[in-house]
Parts: structure tokens; sequence; C-alpha cells
């Protein structure tokens, strides 16, 4: 019982729509960013290394190197701070989480961008 009722207030929640993304893809994510009183849109874009699909909990890693610096953020799907979703490119993998990329993986990312 508890349990449908939980289910009901979250798929009212997940009302935002969102492009079929994977491991594997590019994406673009634009975010908000709030500095003092302004509000700007930032984008980041990176690899999809894991997707974790949980109802209002889905959760995705983006990877991008900046300066040979490898970076990973997490992101929540559903969150506010999420502006848009864009895919950049589709690269297939047999994989579904990709681990394995943050290591040595700094030519295979320079070439995937």
């Amino acid at each position: 019982m508890k349990n449908k009722i939980i289910r009901y207030i979250e798929k009212k929640q997940m009302f935002k729509k969102f492009p079929f993304f994977r491991s594997g893809y590019l994406l673009e994510v634009k975010i908000w960013v709030i500095e003092n009183e302004k509000r700007r849109i930032q984008s980041f874009e990176g690899l999809v290394i894991s997707k974790r699909n949980n109802g209002l909990n889905t959760s995705f890693v983006l990877r991008k190197i900046s300066h040979g610096t490898g970076i990973e953020r997490i992101f929540q799907l559903y969150s506010p701070i999420i502006n848009d979703i864009i895919v950049k490119k589709i690269k297939k993998f047999k994989k579904s989480k990709l681990y394995y990329l943050r290591f040595n993986n700094k030519k295979f990312l320079r070439s995937v961008n």
C-alpha cells in the first residue's frame, strides 16, 4: 500500500521529457547556475559513463577532459537545475558501465569530442 502511494507521488513529479540516452552517448547538459541573485545557464558536455534508472532517483554520470584532467559529474535526471539535455553523438558500447575509461583514456575522449 505504501509503495503504491510513493510511486503515485513520484510519477506526478516526473513531468520533464528528455531524449533517450544510454552509456556511450555524448551529451550536452544545460544547467541553471545561481550566483548571488543572478541566474544563468551553463553547459557541461561529456560522455555518459553510467546511468542508473530508478524512477524519480534516476541519475547519470558525465565525464569530460578539461585541461588534461578528467572531470566527472553526477546529475539527477529530474533535478530542477537541469534545463535541457542535447544528444551530440551516439557511440555504441557493449557494456553499460564504462568505468574503464577513467584509466589512460585521454586519447579516446579527445577522439569522441
